[in-house]
């Protein structure tokens, strides 16, 4: 599992049938305080996550074990929505 912020959307009009009623977003590797860090990607959105939030995904064949990318041609996932991290008794971010 990685962590990343939702920095945007994609709208894809002509895709796949498997993808009908997916919603993508792009995603930017985050650190444990939260702040976007890394490269971009576009994620499935497994869990209803929003614009700014810190989320959890996965790439690769665990992209396709939710019930919402089961069997289905991605490659990222969005599967969680952090409230809160804590490292080693201290807490680095909070969902405000």
């Amino acid at each position: 599992m990685l962590l990343g912020q939702v920095i945007g959307t994609v709208v894809a009009t002509r895709k796949e049938p498997e993808l009908e009623g997916i919603k993508l977003l792009l995603v930017k590797g985050a650190d444990v305080e939260g702040k976007a860090t890394g490269g971009v990607i576009v994620c499935a959105d497994a869990v209803g996550a929003g614009l700014g939030e810190l989320v959890l995904y996965c790439a690769g064949s665990s992209a396709r074990q939710t019930e919402v990318t089961k069997n289905k041609p991605v490659d990222h996932v969005i599967m969680a929505i952090v409230d809160e991290v804590t490292v080693a008794g201290d807490t680095r971010y909070k969902k405000s």
